[in-house]
């Protein structure tokens, strides 16, 4: 666990968070964002509502807090206390609870949300629309915009492919992901991150074109070995992933023969991660 004395301003009020390097998370302390929400004076008093909101939570059976954690976050004297701390969607949650005005906005967002993702379901291209509208908004020009849309449909195929040769999704996934990563990149994903200075951001959103053409073209060449080859176990496909990676890789070093310079750079998008109050504040100001 790293950066636990980090503090995010949220209406001139500080709330404490600490990123989980392992699961990359962020994790927020909830009793600094009970304080802002139901506007108490004191630290006194937000533990305090905090107690009784975890008591009846508690009594309606919610399984939420079996779930959270504490850590030792600093305070303001100086001293690290345990503090229950919560991620994204357990904070949410708990927002869902609490009966204030500063918490409305962020309930009619999620109501949203919500609306919309049962939309998607039933008409998918509608999620693609959003998906553009999203990365215009974060300001990527239309050509980055094309190759990143291009992208997901080729990891699409990819991970199809997978469950057709009982790739398991989460640690399988994962482990022929920094296959392929590391035989066209040379690095694993989380070397990948690192590099470009990502913590939770999303490694693709953060590569050039360059790389994105060379990341497809890895993981599309793995898709089409796997479907010659068809890969009866993880090892098989561990191979598959290398072979597929090193396509990419022999691209990568010939396009850096021809250049003079590196395919791969630190270089990285504006960091588009904020806090969930910003999300709402421009969700609602645009009346979307």
């Amino acid at each position: 666990m790293g950066e636990n004395n980090k503090i995010q301003l949220f209406e001139d009020k500080r709330i404490r968070m600490a990123w989980d390097e392992e699961r990359e998370v962020w994790l927020f302390s909830i009793v600094d964002v009970v304080a802002v929400l139901t506007e108490q004076d004191t630290q006194r008093g937000a533990t305090f509502y905090w107690g009784k909101l975890k008591q009846r939570l508690n009594e309606e059976g919610s399984q939420l807090l079996t779930n959270c954690q504490q850590l030792k976050l600093l305070a303001a004297d100086g001293k690290r206390y345990n503090t229950d701390v919560a991620n994204t969607e357990q904070l949410l949650r708990i927002i869902q609870s609490i009966p204030s005005p500063k918490a409305e906005p962020f309930k009619m967002w999620l109501a949203r949300v919500g609306s919309e993702r049962i939309d998607e379901t039933i008409d998918p291209e509608l999620a693609i629309e959003r998906a553009l509208v999203t990365y215009l908004k974060k300001g990527y020009t239309r050509e980055w915009i094309n190759q990143r849309l291009q992208a997901i449909q080729v990891r699409k195929e990819l991970t199809d492919e997978w469950d057709d040769r009982g790739v398991k999704q989460g640690l399988e996934y994962a482990i022929l992901t920094d296959e392929i990563s590391k035989a066209w990149s040379g690095m694993t994903t989380r070397q990948y991150k690192n590099f470009k200075g990502l913590k939770k951001e999303n490694l693709r959103d953060n590569m050039s074109t360059l790389e994105l053409v060379l990341n497809m073209l890895a993981e599309a060449t793995t898709t089409e070995i796997s479907k010659t080859v068809k890969p009866k176990n993880l090892k098989e496909n561990k191979e598959v992933a290398k072979s597929g990676g090193g396509v990419a890789g022999n691209a990568r070093k010939e396009i850096e023969s021809k250049t003079g310079k590196p395919v791969i750079t630190a270089d990285n998008a504006v960091d588009f991660s904020r806090l969930i109050s910003d999300i709402i504040e421009s969700d609602v100001g645009d009346g979307n």
